[in-house]
């Protein structure tokens, strides 16, 4: 008789599929919770101790840790002295492992949790079994998700689980065992602060397979963290509209986080994970015409985000652009069923936005590796400001300069903007000097630029930039200072009447 062991924390579907390995002539053999729900459900169940003739024991801390069972798990059956060994200390083989584990993730998602609960829902019995079984999977069959229950049944009905079928699961439990591993060792290294430890691991969920990455020749995938929670691309619910490309992940991420930023009604609009226009207002609305008004022509095909409630008449000005993506903490009914209208228009409900107070860990590819960094969530204030000429801003363009710093932050290095007003009017991105982006980002705004806020994401090496600053009539700069010559550019700001405020930090987008 072949023999099946059991043993579940996430019970879904596991009575239906015992009571079909007992049509096909399996004994169950089963530990705790997962037993007692069995035998209620009248199964036939043999219990962990009458293998292993041993109790178990320290709140179940010990049960299947067992040369009893860690044999008839191991066993190469095709190798004589295996069998014999087994046969002599009168071990049963064991074909087929039903396990999942402690719900690990669960508790510690869980507000309150405390160190104690944690370590309590660390299971070592589980992962210890389905390591085993997996590594012998030519003989043992190890299923670690639900999912695979009607397929292992029906292969079984036809004779027996296939090799292929078999390998396919020992992947699944490493890489689930693996995955379990990570958020344990993620969860003890945040609790003694280690910072940068020497092996980083982590793991991602599949959120949805992608048609192609940025280009139609690319395979690509979507993953999210675990345990996330805060408004994000891997938390947003799409309410219309075609599947996400990865292009559009991208960008709306990007859009997402600039759009986080404000506290006023504000809309970012996103091209090539560069705002093209940003906008805030005493309503959404009024937001919306400012991010639009800020380059009528890069907007098209971009992707929106607002900070507000998308409204019946935002909705209906919208409907006029083609546009790839709008997200919104939510959509009223009429402005949803106005912008439904647009068949292949993406529409994603991400909830209520929060600050960030505390950077995550960012990761960047590299062939070969990954580069780790906080996120680069450094707020400047009024009060942070140096002013380093002899004209000091007013209080409004020290709120218009402020403005300006925060949209430089998610602009490619070397990043220029020009603002007016609240909202864009200029983005030079991603040149190779800072004199190209400050001449683009000009180029764009024409004559509002007169009169414009300049915001510089990191110092200027020499003071041309703000000569070319003042010949277009930008009257007020924020930068982060720290050159060697930074006195030119303050000699020619001073030439020119031109407020200059240093922040002492810059933020490089690359």
């Amino acid at each position: 008789m072949r023999r099946a062991l059991i043993s579940v924390s996430d019970k879904m579907g596991i009575v239906e599929f015992a009571k079909e390995l007992e049509r096909l002539e399996f004994e169950i053999i089963s530990t705790g919770g997962t037993a007692k729900l069995l035998a209620e459900e009248g199964v036939k169940v043999t219990g962990i101790s009458d293998v292993t003739g041993f109790p178990e024991i320290l709140d179940g801390r010990v049960k299947t840790l067992h040369p009893n069972i860690h044999s008839g798990l191991l066993a190469i059956m095709n190798k004589e002295e295996h069998r014999k060994q087994i046969e002599e200390l009168g071990i049963q083989p064991i074909d087929l492992v039903v396990v999942n584990l402690y719900p690990f993730k669960e508790t510690i998602s869980k507000p309150n949790v405390t160190y104690e609960e944690a370590i309590e829902n660390i299971d070592i019995g589980g992962p210890t079994m389905l390591r085993s079984a997996a590594k012998n999977h030519v003989f043992v069959t190890v299923v670690v998700d639900a999912k695979d229950y009607p397929i292992i049944l029906n292969e079984m009905k036809n004779g027996d689980v296939s090799i292929e079928t078999k390998r396919r699961l020992a992947a699944k439990v490493f890489r689930h065992t693996a995955a379990y591993d990570a958020l344990i060792s993620d969860y003890l290294t945040k609790q003694v602060g280690e910072e940068w430890p020497d092996q980083y691991t982590v793991t991602f969920e599949k959120a949805q397979d992608l048609r192609y990455g940025e280009n139609p020749d690319q395979k690509a995938a979507f993953y999210r963290k675990p345990l996330t929670t805060a408004a994000s691309l891997t938390t947003a619910e799409q309410l219309h509209g075609k599947e996400l490309s990865y292009n559009n992940i991208n960008d709306a991420d990007a859009a997402l986080a600039l759009v986080r930023e404000f506290d006023q009604p504000a809309v970012v609009a996103v091209k090539h994970t560069n705002p093209c226009g940003v906008g805030i207002g005493n309503s959404i609305f009024e937001a919306y015409q400012k991010a639009y008004e800020s380059d009528p022509v890069s907007i098209f095909g971009g992707i929106i985000a607002a900070n507000r409630i998308i409204d019946k008449p935002t909705a209906e000005k919208m409907r006029e652009l083609f546009l790839e993506i709008i997200m919104a903490p939510d959509f009223d009914q009429e402005a949803l069923e106005i912008l439904k209208q647009k068949k292949n228009l993406r529409l994603l409900k991400f909830g209520e936005l929060e600050k960030q107070s505390q950077p995550e860990v960012k990761l960047s590819s590299v062939s070969g590796g990954f580069l780790i960094q906080e996120e680069d969530v450094k707020q400047i204030r009024s009060e942070d400001l140096q002013v380093v000429t002899e004209r000091k801003p007013t209080r409004e363009e020290v709120e218009q300069l402020l403005f300006a710093w925060k949209i430089v932050k998610y602009v490619k290095s070397n990043a220029i903007v020009l603002t007016k007003d609240f909202q864009t009017i200029g983005v030079g991105a991603g040149q190779m000097n800072r004199v190209g982006s400050v001449k683009i980002a000009i180029e764009q705004a024409g004559e509002k630029a007169k009169g414009a806020f300049l915001a510089s994401d990191a110092f200027f090496p020499m003071s041309d930039t703000v000569e070319e600053a003042a010949k277009a009539g930008i009257t007020a700069i924020i930068q982060p200072g720290g050159s060697i010559r930074d006195q030119e550019s303050i000699e020619a700001a001073n030439k020119h009447g031109i407020t200059m405020v240093l922040t002492g930090i810059r933020h490089f987008k690359h």
